[in-house]
């Protein structure tokens, strides 16, 4: 599927799966980007994200998107199965010079297409105190923040969100097809 971004062109939705070469430059870069907010080596984060087992990130359960430009990776991010109503987001990423584009919104509301296509009826995902922006899009793509909004964000620690979605009972229709 491709989808026109202002200022872009034409950029093509993914379907990959975690050990797919176009998955491994972003999640190669969002371990830098965790490592210098966090703490720890890119090596050791690059070793953590990659130690859920692949198939947690692929059909019939999960999906890994990623968004080309051409061949260049430049957005991406998955979901897994969290309970049996509800997916769970993980590794939303917008490669650095791409940001500030509106891509995370599509890869947002890409997932959540997926997610609701699959059955399930909430969205659950956590992000980390030092990652405002991820709070900011999460907030704006009508996420419910989970926790005490009055606390700072190092109160806080790990930030909760869920978002209840509408079930699309088409999935099995589109993957017998």
């Amino acid at each position: 599927m491709s989808v026109e971004i202002a200022g872009i062109g034409g950029v093509e939705v993914r379907s990959v799966s975690q050990n797919d070469p176009l998955a491994a430059p972003l999640i190669a870069e969002l371990a830098l980007e965790y490592s210098s907010r966090y703490g720890g080596t890119r090596d050791e984060i690059f070793e953590d994200l990659t130690t859920y087992p692949a198939e947690e990130f692929a059909p019939p359960h999960g999906a890994l998107l990623v968004l080309t430009l051409g061949d260049q990776a430049i957005a991406g991010g998955a979901f897994r199965q969290f309970d049996s109503t509800t997916a769970e987001l993980k590794r939303i990423w917008t490669s650095a010079s791409f940001r500030q584009r509106g891509l995370g919104k599509i890869v947002v509301r890409e997932l959540e297409s997926e997610i609701a296509a699959r059955g399930y009826r909430r969205v659950y995902l956590t992000t980390g105190p030092r990652q405002p922006e991820a709070v900011a899009l999460y907030l704006s793509c009508g996420y419910a923040p989970l926790y005490d909004t009055a606390l700072s964000p190092l109160e806080v620690g790990i930030h909760p969100f869920e978002k209840k979605l509408q079930v699309r009972h088409d999935y099995d229709r589109r993957v017998s097809a």
